[in-house]
């Protein structure tokens, strides 16, 4: 069982012996005062991760000490990468908008969010995928230019070529036909060999409008082979694994982020990707008769995306340090976050392939509410991400 985290608060009149521990409110302006852990070779063995959404921002505005928690790394050549389960748009664009909003510089090597290690299945980069949640044709987009998958399709592609694949959609049509694009192959269930098929489902985003994508999915997963319109005849059958359902070649179904909650700008958190799944799957449950659905989730707490963050961190560690040339550079991470679920729970059930120990910080300007109990229990919650810089420097030194 997890040590019960520490909480780290201001003392109106620390003792002598913490005075330098606690008493300083910014660091990164009290230089002296923080001398930061270094190898004989003069350059830092840790390193950070920060989550975004409640932690450096909530909805678009910057959280007070972000900027200044930052450039203090930045200026002590301590590295971080931003490590996030939003997504939506691309790498690019989202660098370029968190550079202008926290005024620090940043770049792509910096960051990993929830579907950027969709970009290593190159599997599915000449097959036909599904893309899934995100405004307008946004994640498509990230798909074919940033990823390099060759044939995607949309929800709203499959609507304005078929609208009465989900009638209660047409309200939205104006919505969807302002990007829909013509689909590589009509979808025909007496002809199987001349239809549409999807081989994989990615969901990039948070759906906009479940109807229509829980519809489709269902379809798809239900489907032959991935052919619309079509309904397997190994569905239901008792003799097959899981009652034959995802039995006959379906797509494979992917999702980038857990998340149930996110914060946002509203007073209370807002459902998330996370949501929908679960919804979906309820869906599932309810039309199979309890069959088990098949998928795959990436997006923190998952190994594989720590694993994808900490290659990010390490090759950014040596970019920072390329002159020193050492094999084994980063011994403890610390990771920053406002979710238990995913923050949390990522990193301390993280087991790092290259040794490294990752320590969790659970600041209070997101999901978490000063006085909960964390469903996952942190290595140390503070109030927000200056404080957790700078008891991370602290703790370095032990």
């Amino acid at each position: 069982m997890a040590a019960t985290p520490r909480v780290f608060q201001r003392l109106a009149r620390p003792p002598p012996h913490v005075l330098t521990r606690l008493s300083h409110p910014q660091p990164w302006r009290q230089h002296r005062a923080f001398q930061t852990r270094v190898q004989s070779s003069g350059v830092p063995d840790y390193a950070f991760a920060f989550d975004i959404d409640g932690v450096l921002l909530r909805s678009s505005n910057p959280l007070p000490g972000a900027h200044e928690a930052l450039t203090y790394l930045q200026r002590h050549r301590i590295p971080f990468i931003l490590l996030t389960n939003g997504g939506g748009k691309s790498e690019t664009e989202r660098v370029s908008e968190l550079s202008e909003k926290l005024n620090v510089e940043l770049n792509v090597d910096m960051f990993v969010q929830s579907h950027t290690p969709f970009a290593e299945m190159h599997e599915y980069k000449d097959k036909t995928v599904l893309v899934v949640g995100g405004d307008y044709d946004k994640c498509q987009l990230v798909a074919k230019e940033h990823y390099g998958f060759q044939n995607v399709v949309t929800p709203g592609d499959l609507l304005c070529a078929y609208p009465d694949i989900w009638p209660f959609s047409k309200v939205f049509m104006d919505y969807y036909k302002s990007f829909a694009k013509p689909l590589p192959k009509p979808f025909n269930p007496a002809n199987p060999a001349e239809s549409l098929k999807i081989d994989a489902i990615f969901v990039y985003n948070d759906p906009r409008d479940w109807g229509l994508d829980s519809s489709i999915l269902l379809d798809l997963l239900l489907s032959s082979q991935g052919h619309l319109g079509t309904l397997s005849k190994k569905n239901g059958d008792a003799s097959l694994p899981n009652r034959g359902y995802q039995q006959d070649g379906q797509p494979a179904l992917f999702y980038s982020n857990p998340d149930l909650w996110w914060a946002s700008s509203h007073p209370l958190p807002r459902l998330g990707q996370g949501g929908f799944r679960v919804a979906f799957d309820g869906l599932w449950k309810s039309v199979t008769g309890g069959a088990k659905l098949e998928h795959t989730i990436f997006g923190k707490p998952y190994q594989p995306t720590y694993e994808f963050a900490e290659r990010r961190l390490r090759a950014h560690w040596k970019a920072l340090f390329e002159q020193v040339g050492l094999n084994d550079p980063l011994k403890r991470v610390y990771m920053v976050g406002d979710n238990p679920e995913s923050d949390i729970r990522g990193a301390n059930e993280y087991q790092s392939p290259h040794g490294s120990k990752w320590r969790s910080l659970l600041v209070q300007t997101g999901v978490y509410r000063e006085g909960a109990v964390p469903s996952c229990e942190p290595t140390v919650i503070v109030k927000d991400v200056g404080e957790a810089v700078r008891w991370a420097v602290e703790d370095a030194k032990g």
